[in-house]
């Protein structure tokens, strides 16, 4: 290991330069404005899934509003430190909501297709993706995350 600059100790790579970042607080500014990218990106790919899905269902409009909430969220708090602990727990709270909820209505439509579960095999792979909405539900779980973190002074 090479020693810091400002210090005669070794730099902590790693592992260890994450826990130190976690200690020191800055690791809750990056997950904050990862939660802003993660956000948009999945925001994008729900679009296009629900569009080819021609937005048969109002609910599949939720996801694609929230998305730029919790990204607008995000960079708040990466600018913020009271917009990380208030407007980012919020509306990460509410994408982990709709990533359960979209789990719950995927699954639905699964069993709407015909044949239903006991056809799970051609239904899983032809109908709604079961796992997807777990996506955002892990973006909101990341801005949460961030929301607890300690902030750098």
């Amino acid at each position: 290991m090479k020693p810091d600059r400002l210090s005669s100790q070794p730099a902590a790579v790693g592992i260890d330069r994450l826990v130190a970042d976690i200690r020191t607080g800055h690791f809750e500014r990056s997950l904050s404005a990862l939660t802003a990218v993660g956000a948009l990106v999945t925001t994008g790919e729900i679009f296009l899934a629900h569009d080819g899905a021609s937005f048969g269902n109002r609910m599949m409009w939720v996801p694609v509003v929230l998305g730029p909430v919790g990204a607008a969220a995000g960079v708040a708090g990466f600018l913020s430190a009271r917009m990380a602990k208030t407007a980012l727990p919020v509306a990460s709270a509410m994408i982990v909501v709709n990533g359960l909820q979209g789990t719950y209505l995927h699954a639905r439509g699964i069993g709407q297709k015909p044949g239903g579960w006991a056809n799970a095999r051609y239904n899983l792979e032809m109908g709604p993706p079961l796992l997807a909405p777990l996506l955002m539900t892990m973006v909101g779980g990341m801005g949460l995350l961030a929301a607890i973190l300690r902030r750098e002074r």
